[in-house]
């Protein structure tokens, strides 16, 4: 790292025309980049990806992975649907805001004088008719056809009641346009950062971080430009980028100027100001580059559990999270410490004695270390409360219900669901079968335990293949719904040439793609993440306990996103939407991913520098290094780590804005997950964990070391020098000791 950091301050113009060249680049292909973004989210091999492709291929896009739109009216008393005034009006008007290429259903869909009896409740005075429109591949399938079918049906009656319109896609409001770009989010999330860092450095030291990041997301969108170009990418990636990629390269680049400040700082520093200023800058890159530099990669591993998920949409996003941090940590080692040579010192004004231990975190290590079992039984038990609720999660799409916002859309399904046509109306199955069994398998599936309905109109017809839509009592996503799917799926399939497709048998496939062997992926994440800290702590204890605190912060995260989003407590209060009973598919494993990584980050940032301090208490002879060793990594890393994860958590905040639920949920589990970590595990738990085992810490045997390739041992401090980084030491910090990794 010192070789590769006089490099770049020796060719400082050139570094900074590269980086330069590369954030124009992306800036200004950015938008184009986000517009071949796909919001395509396909399972390869699954039976029910080929059902909705031939749907979506036979009939024109329509269907298959998009919910229908739902037409419902109950006539006044005395009013029945088997008047051919009534059957005529309420064809002609399905028919009329059902688009060209589009298809619909009602129950006069049979021809004149027969009723399907599933589309009629009970009563026969409610009937709800399935519309499916031709759709888009984005977020808003529907968006240019519901405006107008809105407007068709505002003062649309029939027999003198009012014709209502529901169903999932405006249920949800997601039909009211496409996602947006993130860059209002980011503006946002760079507002707040900007104010946590002017409180850090009091300095105007406060715009490099900002800046460092204002050259890694445009060069990061330019590198995503190249995926895009080889792979289909998630319209997901565009909020990553922009606003994990904010958190990450402020976050790395505030760790490297704390240093250099601390570095420049040091007293006894003689000789020409040129060269004090690079040998401050060598000086901090050689440690806290190398701690970004781990950071980086402990990143970029979790987020391969992502690459190796036979799921498109999760690799995509695996890909671009991937370009993150390799940006951010390029940008934190190559250009920061150009600026830091160039502006570091007229930034760093008003000039002030800069004090590198923080008091609070002082004296909250200090009470850990005097107090370690203590410290370690209080925080475990309020992790451990926090992470509880996980026991209960429950993987789905959120229910129709939940995901209303209010007004006439939510009403208008709840009474199709009060006048028993079931919750499964909203997300029917729809199997494609050869047009000869449509009438046997339409009434064999209709007799299933908890089916409420299934139809088959004449007019699905395509050649041979024709459209059977079946409807659950309960609601695809609840237990009870999901068996049902299942059912209908097996049963289905059973007679030849039969698929079952639908967004409810793609939810059960795709929780099959990416948890059917998720152990895999967590011994992969593990093992690789224990290698490189192990190598580079050395320590084989440290890794062990970095890992088991990161599996506990990853499950607080759950924890607090299932009692947010599944039961509800605080989804009004933060979002005004109510819970929608299930965690989105995807959320866990992406969680997992980023969440794991990004949390490592603050255990390197600390690990790093107690293990830098205990090495140079060892190297003078000291006998007891683990106790001051945790009070200087604490006092010196508290408020960096504290710092870096609010500002992440400001990003993650503006990433929840975007009005998308499945965003909202994956970002409230991010923002909670960070600052749980940041503060209970890392400032308390992890340092009290260190304390209790002492010695043990450091344990380290030759055959690790061989095994891991570790040569070199620490250099002994001169005689007489004094440690770098022990807390307190009147004479002043030495020289950090550098040893070979």
């Amino acid at each position: 790292m010192e070789r590769m950091t006089r490099w770049v301050l020796a060719h400082r113009w050139q570094v900074v025309l590269v980086w330069v060249v590369l954030a124009l680049a992306g800036g200004a292909t950015a938008s184009g980049t986000v517009d071949k973004l796909s919001y395509e989210s396909k399972l390869p091999g699954r039976h029910s990806q080929q059902a909705n492709d031939d749907l979506n291929r036979q009939f024109a896009t329509t269907g298959g992975k998009n919910a229908p739109l739902l037409l419902t009216v109950t006539l006044p008393a005395g009013t029945g649907f088997d008047t051919p005034d009534v059957r005529n009006q309420w064809t002609a008007l399905v028919d009329g805001v059902t688009p060209k290429n589009g298809r619909n259903v009602t129950y006069a869909s049979g021809g004149a004088g027969s009723t399907d009896a599933a589309l009629v409740s009970k009563d026969g005075r409610t009937t709800v008719a399935l519309v499916y429109p031709p759709a888009n591949p984005t977020t808003a399938p529907y968006d240019a056809w519901l405006p107008g079918i809105k407007k068709e049906l505002a003062h649309a009656t029939l027999a003198g009641a009012p014709v209502e319109l529901t169903g999932q896609p405006v249920v949800s409001g997601r039909d009211s346009g496409g996602a947006r770009s993130p860059v209002g989010e980011t503006l946002v999330g760079a507002l707040g950062a900007l104010i946590v860092l002017a409180l850090v450095f009091a300095s105007g030291l406060a715009v490099l971080p900002l800046l460092m990041a204002a050259v890694a997301i445009p060069t990061t969108f330019l590198l995503v430009r190249g995926v895009v170009s080889a792979t289909d990418v998630s319209f997901i990636v565009q909020y990553l980028v922009a606003l994990i990629g904010l958190g990450v390269a402020i976050d790395y680049a505030l760790l490297v100027v704390t240093r250099w400040r601390e570095e420049r700082g040091r007293p006894g520093a003689g000789g020409p100001e040129p060269e004090v200023r690079k040998e401050a800058i060598v000086r901090a890159l050689a440690s806290a580059g190398r701690a970004v530099a781990l950071s980086g990669a402990t990143v970029a591993i979790s987020l391969a559990a992502l690459v190796v998920i036979p799921v498109p949409f999760l690799r995509s996003v695996g890909y671009g999270g991937l370009l993150i941090p390799i940006v951010s940590v390029a940008v934190a080692t190559t250009l920061l410490p150009v600026m830091l040579y160039s502006l570091g010192d007229k930034l760093d004004r008003p000039r002030r004695t800069h004090n590198p231990d923080s008091r609070l975190w002082s004296s909250v290590a200090r009470f850990t270390v005097r107090r370690p079992a203590i410290a370690a039984v209080v925080s475990g038990a309020v992790l451990l409360a926090i992470a509880a609720p996980v026991l209960t999660i429950r993987l789905g799409a959120p229910e129709t219900r939940t995901l209303a916002h209010g007004g006439q859309p939510a009403a208008s399904f709840q009474k199709i669901v009060d006048a028993g046509f079931g919750e499964g109306i909203a997300r029917p199955v729809e199997v494609l079968a050869p047009k000869g069994d449509a009438a046997s398998l339409t009434g064999s599936l209709a007799r299933l335990d908890g089916v409420s309905g299934a139809v088959s109109p004449a007019g699905w017809a395509r050649g041979d293949r024709t459209v059977v839509d079946v409807w659950t009592t309960a609601d695809p996503s609840s237990p009870a719904g999901r068996d049902a799917v299942s059912d209908v799926v097996d049963t289905a399939q059973r007679t030849p040439q039969v698929l079952a497709g639908g967004t409810a048998p793609a939810e059960i496939d795709f929780i099959d793609a990416v948890y059917g062997n998720l152990w895999l992926i967590f011994v992969f994440v593990a093992l690789l993440t224990f290698l490189v800290l192990a190598r580079t702590l050395r320590s084989i204890v440290l890794p062990i306990k970095a890992l088991v605190l990161n599996a506990l912060s990853t499950c607080a995260a759950y924890g607090a996103v299932v009692l947010i989003w599944q039961k509800g407590y605080g989804s009004d209060a933060l979002y005004n939407t109510p819970a929608v009973g299930a965690i989105t598919i995807w959320v866990p494993m992406t969680v997992f991913a980023f969440l794991f990584g990004l949390s490592m980050d603050y255990e390197v940032f600390i690990l790093h520098r107690i293990r830098e301090t205990h090495a140079d208490l060892a190297a003078r002879g000291e006998q007891d290094t683990t106790v001051p060793a945790v009070v200087t990594g604490i006092s010196r890393t508290g408020r960096l780590v504290t710092s870096a994860a609010f500002i992440l958590f400001l990003a993650f905040v503006s990433l929840s804005t975007v009005p998308i639920t499945d965003v909202r949920v994956f970002a409230t589990a991010l923002a909670a997950g960070i600052i749980v970590d940041a503060t209970v595990v890392r400032g308390v738990l992890a340092p009290a964990l260190v304390t209790l085992m002492g010695r043990a810490n450091w344990w380290f045997p030759d055959w690790a070391a061989k095994a891991l390739l570790v040569r070199g041992r620490p250099r002994p401090a001169a005689a007489g020098a004094p440690v770098s980084g022990a807390t307190p030491d009147p004479a002043g910090p030495a020289e950090r000791r550098r040893d070979p990794v």
